[in-house]
């Protein structure tokens, strides 16, 4: 575990409310008012659970009118099982030859994982990853990064998983893929828990927002981000995939019980 992800959760910003486990993630000042950010402390999520009933569960206790809620798309693509198996993944040539030439990424695994890229390849086709491979090497020469995935698109850019180096085993061999109907997601969250929601794949390098509840909307992807444009979910094990944020007055305790 790398030392940003040790400060994240550290024993200061802990908190715990009727058993609800949270951090204090710090503030962000947002169209110039205050928002903190409590990331919510949760059980390993596996496949196929109800996202309705964990958001229930997590949320409720430490829920005020007016909160927004963020979730890591990891979350729901795992309780919707949309997910693949290293054992299904024949790994071919272009996969391990490709992959040596791939930049490694502090903010996780990337297309230097042969699986990875394997599983890239069987989504958008040989050809179209070659060109993207061939425009990002033409990239480098210039010190532009990010091509390849411009090029073969965000449900790339959003395969997680397949980390060795995980403290939870199931992701050492599960790749995750992008939520299906993510703005569907958000909605059925609004109608069915009335949670204002985000659902965002980030890292401590980028933030995609994937979907909004109907009501946010309106302020768009721009106002998503600048909420969490710092990643107060974290890295990979912290376990804090939903994140409560808040509006606060300037003076206002951060402590949710003062």
């Amino acid at each position: 575990m790398s030392e940003d992800r040790k400060i994240k959760n550290n024993a200061e910003s802990k908190r715990d409310k009727d058993g609800a486990v949270y951090y204090i993630r710090g503030r962000r000042t947002v169209e110039g008012r205050q928002f903190q950010r409590y990331a919510v402390a949760t059980h390993f999520i596996e496949r196929g659970e109800d996202y309705l009933k964990v958001l229930k569960q997590y949320i409720q206790p430490l829920y005020q009118e007016g909160d927004i809620i963020s979730m890591s798309e990891k979350v729901i693509s795992m309780c919707q099982d949309n997910t693949v198996e290293m054992k299904d993944v024949k790994l071919g040539f272009w996969a391990k030859f490709l992959s040596k030439f791939a930049m490694k990424s502090s903010a996780g695994i990337g297309m230097n994982e042969p699986y990875k890229l394997q599983l890239a390849i069987n989504m958008k086709g040989l050809p179209l990853v070659l060109w993207a491979s061939f425009c990002s090497g033409i990239g480098k020469i210039f010190h532009k990064r990010g091509i390849f995935y411009e090029i073969v698109g965000q449900d790339v850019a959003g395969i997680d998983g397949f980390y060795s180096h995980s403290a939870f085993e199931t992701y050492h061999t599960l790749a995750v893929l992008n939520p299906k109907e993510p703005e569907k997601v958000c909605e059925n969250i609004k109608n069915e828990l009335g949670y204002s929601c985000i659902l965002a794949d980030a890292n401590d390098l980028n933030i995609e927002i994937l979907g909004l509840s109907p009501d946010l909307r309106e302020k768009g992807d721009a106002y998503a981000i600048d909420l969490i444009g710092d990643n107060p979910a974290g890295q990979d094990d912290e376990l804090t995939p939903f994140i409560i944020i808040r509006e606060i007055k300037e003076n206002q305790e951060d402590d949710m019980e003062k």
